[in-house]
């Protein structure tokens, strides 16, 4: 074949080739120019353990709202956010935004108006009062006044709280030094189950007992008889911060009497966790304990260690993480999992949480605002086949 007739044949081919590299190059001209317009709004900050979408940070950007993103707000400072989005000419454009994670949030302490001690304590009492933080697992917590514990007196003083972002609680309060009280003369109260029955039982609800080994030996079918329609047993706890694990001495025997009794059974453990860590640990722990075991109700994370809470360096971000994780693992495993708590800590240390609820408050009605299943109603209750108190609850059916 000449070279002309192999030209012929080929020019075509070489045209459009070049046609499509021209087209190309012109498409990939136009995106690396493509035009990118977005507003932010003024303040690019979010608070350090809050949820924070890419969305809520823009205004308005030529071209369709990208996908809502979550922003990595568990830590402080710079975060650069990458995203694309479709802008009015059709094209796909990339680019970023920096938002910064702060902390503004101060302190908070668990006291009241007033404290009291017995005469010649000494400053040690200021570690027991609970000094938490959002994010600083050991915020400064100090006391600022003049005052004698070797004499008895009021005394008005500061808690001063300060955290590692200089966020700083005074909390003013009187110190009251006593002489130490001479025995109590209070009188123990009890609830009748078949009074609570009378009162608190209808179509929505059932009652039930919380059961450890502080009952004894508990007589089950005695229960069912007197109206106990369900039971959290108590699987047992730790030793201390990263202490063994204690199985609870009357557990298994409480859940195979119960069950032989036909009473549907659910569990809680007592837990000295001081990571998230160690809760997936704990709930892991407590999973080995009930396998082969019929619980049908909720597991429940009991955390409730408040008298000692500074000695544990934990910030409300990481007892919530605790909260979930042991929650998590409960629920892997195919189980439905609850948090116990008591009103005050609920709407004070909980109040961002989405579990399942038991919630503690002796009383005669409830006040508590938020959502619960299940509500420990008191524990001086009083029924055949226990000796001595114990908790009594209510459970709200789903309607």
């Amino acid at each position: 074949m000449k070279k002309k007739d192999i030209l012929i044949k080929v020019l075509p081919l070489v045209i459009i080739l070049c046609l499509i590299l021209i087209f190309f190059g012109i498409k990939i001209y136009q995106k690396s120019h493509a035009k990118i317009e977005v507003h932010y709004k003024d303040s690019l900050t979010a608070e350090v353990g809050t949820k924070a979408n890419l969305t809520d940070y823009i205004i308005s950007l030529n071209g369709q709202m990208p996908n809502e993103q979550l922003i990595d707000t568990s830590s402080l400072g710079q975060k650069r956010i990458s995203f694309s989005y479709l802008n009015d000419d059709g094209y796909v454009v990339d680019t970023s935004v920096v938002i910064e994670v702060v902390d503004t949030t101060k302190p908070m302490v668990w006291l009241g108006s007033s404290y009291t001690v017995n005469v010649g304590s000494d400053d040690s009492f200021v570690k027991k009062i609970m000094c938490a933080d959002n994010y600083d697992e050991s915020p400064e917590c100090k006391l600022v006044g003049d005052y004698d514990l070797n004499t008895v007196g009021t005394y008005p003083v500061i808690l001063e709280a300060t955290d590692s972002s200089s966020n700083q609680l005074r909390h003013e309060f009187e110190l009251k030094v006593v002489e130490p009280k001479k025995g109590s003369t209070t009188t123990p109260t009890k609830t009748i189950f078949h009074d609570a029955l009378n009162i608190y039982k209808n179509e929505n609800t059932q009652l039930g007992l919380d059961i450890s080994f502080w009952q004894g030996d508990v007589d089950y079918h005695v229960l069912k008889e007197n109206g106990v329609e369900f039971v959290f047993l108590r699987v047992g706890t730790t030793n201390g911060i990263n202490g063994d694990y204690i199985l609870d001495k009357k557990f298994e025997q409480n859940i195979s009497r119960a069950t032989e009794a036909g009473i549907p059974v659910g569990i809680y453990f007592y837990s000295y966790a001081n990571s998230e860590e160690k809760a997936r640990e704990d709930a892991r722990w407590v999973l080995e304990q009930i396998k082969d075991k019929n619980v049908t109700l909720p597991i429940a994370f009991d955390w409730e260690n408040w008298s000692f809470y500074n000695e544990f360096h934990l910030s409300l971000m990481g007892l919530s993480n605790m909260a979930n994780g042991f929650i998590d693992e409960i629920k892997k495993a195919g189980y439905e999992g609850m948090l116990y708590s008591s009103k005050s800590y609920l709407e004070k240390v909980w109040p961002e949480h989405n579990h399942k609820v038991w919630l503690a408050h002796y009383t005669n009605q409830t006040n508590y605002q938020g959502d619960y299943e299940y509500w420990q109603m008191c524990s001086d209750g009083v029924i055949p086949g226990i000796n001595g108190f114990v908790d009594i609850n209510i459970r709200y059916k789903k309607s």
